[in-house]
């Protein structure tokens, strides 16, 4: 019978882990990952393959699990355990009321997975976590899920928006690309509006009514990074 040590099974799992969350996994990217050497994780996937776990290999891409495969349920560590707990108070801090309704369902599942002694410790951690009340929210939104839903299918979203500077509401619709995330003002959506022509940024507590229409859009061509950064250019503080 052959042993294993523990490091190595914790990162034949990890490897596991990562053959079920992506379409293709390589060699190098993993080596690198776990500080060990390709050679090792060549090795690692040919004794997955033996466990009998259906690893194919993809010349010049990478490696794959077979369609239709679905691991066990993951258990989590006790340190995995207690991320959870901890940013389940950050959660509840945020302005946008779906995004810890999905939290909280997305964590009593996780809960439900964990071993007794586990979930022992992250109840009591729990009760020892505390937020500052800096910032007292006044705002709130409920929009959040939804518009990352549309976000990643490429779906167009109709809003009736309420304007900061007119105090009056106006009717869009917006091609979201990714979110930005303020202390001050909570979470903004920057999208495509139709209506200015432009890449704007939209306060989700200030969203009246939003509905997905069945047109998509085709991904912009810029990054994140890119935008965030030719904003931050064109910024003039307030005399």
């Amino acid at each position: 019978m052959k042993f294993y040590d523990a490091t190595r099974i914790a990162r034949l799992t990890a490897i596991l882990t990562s053959l079920q969350g992506k379409k293709l996994v390589i060699a190098s990217e993993l080596a690198t990952k776990f500080s060990v050497s390709v050679r090792t994780i060549y090795r690692d996937l040919k004794t997955l393959e033996l466990a009998g776990i259906p690893v194919y290999t993809e010349e010049g891409k990478g490696y794959r699990l077979m369609d239709g495969y679905r691991l066990p349920p993951v258990m989590f560590t006790e340190r995995e355990a207690n991320t959870f707990i901890t940013i389940e108070h950050l959660i509840h801090k945020t302005r946008d009321t779906s995004l810890i309704k999905e939290y909280n369902t997305a964590l009593d599942k996780i809960k439900a997975v964990l071993r007794a002694d586990t979930k022992e410790k992250a109840t009591l951690l729990s009760t020892r976590i505390a937020i500052s009340p800096a910032f007292v929210a006044k705002n709130f939104s409920d929009s959040l899920t939804q518009i990352q839903a549309a976000l990643t299918g490429f779906k167009v979203l109709k809003i009736r928006y309420e304007s900061a500077n007119v105090q009056n509401l106006t009717e869009r619709e917006i091609e979201p690309f990714a979110f930005y995330y303020s202390l001050e003002e909570s979470w903004l959506v920057i999208a495509f509006c139709r209506l200015r022509n432009d890449f704007r940024m939209f306060r989700l507590d200030r969203i009246q009514s939003l509905a997905m229409i069945e047109e998509t859009f085709s991904p912009h061509n810029i990054t994140l990074a890119s935008y965030l950064e030719q904003k931050q250019k064109n910024y003039t503080p307030d005399k």
